[in-house]
C-alpha cells in the first residue's frame, strides 16, 4: 500500500478532505497514514504509532485532534508512573470529610500515550477499560468518558531496553497499528523550507467539532457490506490463524475491525458500499499487530505484514456487483 492510495481525490468525502488537507499543513508526504489513521478514528477506535524517533508520530496525532476540534492531552509513558497518574485518584477532603474524584489525563477528547511500551504492564492496562469500554472504574465507582475519546499511542519498535512489551490483549484493544516512514529526500526538503520558522502546529485551527465526528461515526456504520465480503474478511482473519508463521492470529475483534476500516475507507471516497480495495488497504494495519509469530519466524527476521499479505494473496476476491451510492457530503 502506498500513500497516494489514500491521498485526497475529487472524490474524497468532503468532511475527510478537510482534517486531511489540515494534517498536510503540518506533516509532508503523509497523506497515506493520516488517511487511515482518520479511518480508525472514523471507525470509533484507537490507533498505535510505531516508528522510530523524530520522525512525526506526535504531530500526527496533534494535528489529528486540533483539526477534529478535540481535546488532546500528552501523557509520556515511564516506568515510574502509575495508573492513577493516567485515570485519576480519589482525594479525601478533610473539610468535607468525604473522598473527591480527581479525574486524570485520560479525560479529554484525544490521549496521546507516548512511548507507551515504557511504562509498566500495570500501567499499560489500566488503558484497557477506557479504550473497550469507554469509561474508568476507581475504588469501586465507574466514571463515564466524554465521546468521542480516542487513545493515539506511540513507540519505538527498535529500541528494547528500559521497555515492556505490549501485551496480547492491550495490541488487540488498538483499531490499528500505522507507521509514519520516513520521507524521501524531495519531501524532507519541503518539510525543512515549511519548518524554518514557527512550527505550523501552532497555527493549526479546527476545521470540524467532535459532533461532526459523531456524526460521520453514524454515516460510516451505515455503509453497506455485502455477504460475501463479510465471508472474505473473516476468511482473512481465519487465514492468519492458520499460517505456518502464526502461533496466534488475529480472532473475532479483527474481522470486526476489518469490517469498520473498510467501512470507514469506502465512506471518506463517497460510496454507500465497502468494496474488496477498501479490505486490502485496510488489512496490513488491522491485522499485523494482532498475530504472534512462531519463534522460528521471529528469529529469521519475518515482519508480521508480510504474513497478512501472503495471506491476502492466498485468498480468492470476491467480484462485488453493488453498484455505486453516493454517501451525502456534509
Amino acid at each position: 500500500m502506498t500513500d497516494s492510495a489514500l491521498s485526497p481525490s475529487p472524490t474524497t468525502q468532503p468532511f475527510a478532505r478537510s482534517i486531511l488537507d489540515n494534517i498536510a499543513r503540518v506533516l509532508v508526504g503523509k497523506e497515506g497514514v493520516s488517511g487511515l489513521a482518520l479511518a480508525g478514528v472514523l471507525a470509533g477506535g484507537h490507533v498505535l504509532l510505531e516508528d522510530a524517533p523524530g520522525t512525526g508520530k506526535t504531530m500526527l496525532a496533534r494535528a489529528l485532534a486540533i483539526s477534529l476540534g478535540l481535546t488532546f492531552t500528552r501523557v509520556q509513558f515511564t516506568p515510574d508512573l502509575l495508573p492513577g497518574d493516567v485515570t485519576g485518584v480519589s482525594v479525601y477532603r478533610p473539610a468535607s470529610g468525604t473522598f473527591e474524584f480527581v479525574p486524570g489525563p485520560i479525560f479529554t477528547g484525544v490521549l496521546l500515550a507516548d512511548e507507551i511500551n515504557r511504562a509498566t504492564p500495570k500501567t499499560q492496562s489500566a488503558l484497557l477499560e477506557a479504550m473497550g469500554e469507554g469509561q474508568v472504574t476507581e475504588s469501586g465507582v465507574t466514571h463515564m468518558l466524554e465521546q468521542p475519546f480516542v487513545v493515539i499511542a506511540t513507540q519505538n519498535p527498535i529500541e528494547n531496553e528500559g521497555t515492556y512489551r505490549l501485551p496480547e490483549a492491550q495490541l488487540d484493544r488498538f483499531l490499528l497499528r500505522l507507521s509514519v516512514g520516513y520521507p524521501t529526500l524531495e519531501e524532507e526538503v519541503r518539510m525543512l523550507s515549511r519548518l524554518q520558522g514557527q512550527h505550523p502546529i501552532y497555527a493549526l485551527e479546527s476545521v470540524a467539532a467532535p459532533a461532526d465526528l459523531l456524526t460521520a461515526r453514524r454515516e460510516v456504520q451505515a455503509i453497506h457490506v455485502s455477504e460475501d465480503l463479510r465471508r472474505y474478511m473473516a476468511s482473512l482473519a481465519a487465514g492468519t490463524r492458520t499460517h505456518s508463521a502464526v502461533a496466534l492470529g488475529g480472532g473475532p475483534r479483527a474481522s470486526l475491525a476489518l469490517q469498520g476500516v473498510a467501512q470507514a475507507l469506502a465512506w471518506m471516497e463517497q460510496r454507500g458500499y465497502v468494496t474488496p480495495d477498501d479490505v486490502q488497504r485496510a488489512a496490513p494495519g488491522v491485522l499485523a499487530h494482532r498475530l504472534s509469530l512462531r519463534i522460528e519466524a521471529r528469529l529469521q527476521g519475518l515482519p508480521a505484514e508480510e504474513v497478512v499479505r501472503e495471506v491476502l494473496r492466498s485468498e480468492p476476491v470476491p467480484v462485488e456487483s453493488v453498484q455505486p451510492e453516493p454517501v451525502a457530503a456534509q
